[in-house]
């Protein structure tokens, strides 16, 4: 019941989707749930790829992946895209650790993150428009999946920074083995249909993991929950594009 608890918790804490009234709320609830976070976003990029698969039908690919788009932004709130936005005005825009926090913290979006934004959804629809309809409903799947399985390892290595914040409960030291079913429910998903392909996609996101995680450091001193979602928008854009290097090649 626990753990059904800890998952509805994820749930209804990363995106719009309505949670049953007994699942009820604790700030240590958010700590536990952070395992089930990837599985989280293996149904939102499900969501995705049905409405993928069903609008490819009538309308051109391009078309059909803007209302997938739409569907994946409209079940989470932008929950990740907004801290995409906050991160790049911030680290853009400012040169001290102080003045970046002061910038991320504040909710409106600048000149640095309106740029970031519309070329991060630009990326993700012209990739995912030009892949065959089947891969790119699987890749749809698997980055919203293994990128939150991804972003949400810095809690294991890394310290947040905010003495308060709206990530502060979720920012509790992750256990290995709690990081151990997190990947297990994320990074899977990248091996299908072709293991080569999810091989060379781990590497990529590893690499990235550990860039971002020292620019993190070397910025601010660790991360916020604007970084994890700045670190979750990359990691997902990485995915689309190694399978589209793949396909290509």
């Amino acid at each position: 019941m626990n753990e059904l608890r800890y998952f509805f918790t994820a749930l209804g804490y990363f995106t719009r989707v309505p949670v049953p009234r007994w699942v009820g709320y604790e700030p240590h609830y958010l700590s536990a749930a952070a395992r089930y976070f990837p599985l989280v976003g293996a149904l939102v990029g499900a969501a995705g790829a049905i409405v993928y698969m069903a609008a490819v039908r009538i309308f051109p690919a391009g078309v059909a992946v803007l209302l997938s788009m739409a569907t994946t932004l409209l079940i989470t709130g932008a929950f990740h895209e907004d801290g995409l936005a906050d991160c790049v005005d911030a680290f853009g825009g400012a040169y001290t650790r102080e003045d970046t926090l002061r910038i991320m913290h504040d909710s409106r979006i600048g000149a640095f993150g309106a740029i970031a934004l519309m070329m991060a959804l630009a990326l993700k629809w012209q990739t995912l428009a030009v892949l065959p309809p089947l891969c790119a409903a699987w890749l749809m799947i698997a980055a919203h999946a293994a990128s939150r399985a991804c972003a949400i390892s810095y809690l294991v290595t890394l310290d947040y920074v905010r003495d308060e914040g709206k990530a502060k409960p979720v920012a509790q030291r992750m256990s290995r083995n709690a990081l151990c079913c997190a990947i297990v429910l994320g990074i899977p998903w990248l091996f299908w249909p072709q293991w080569h392909a999810g091989c060379i996609t781990l590497v990529v996101l590893a690499a990235l993991r550990f860039l971002l995680g020292r620019y993190f450091v070397r910025r601010i001193g660790g991360y916020t929950g604007d970084c994890l979602g700045f670190a979750q928008q990359i990691f997902e854009l990485a995915v689309y594009l190694v399978g589209l290097a793949w396909i290509s090649y």
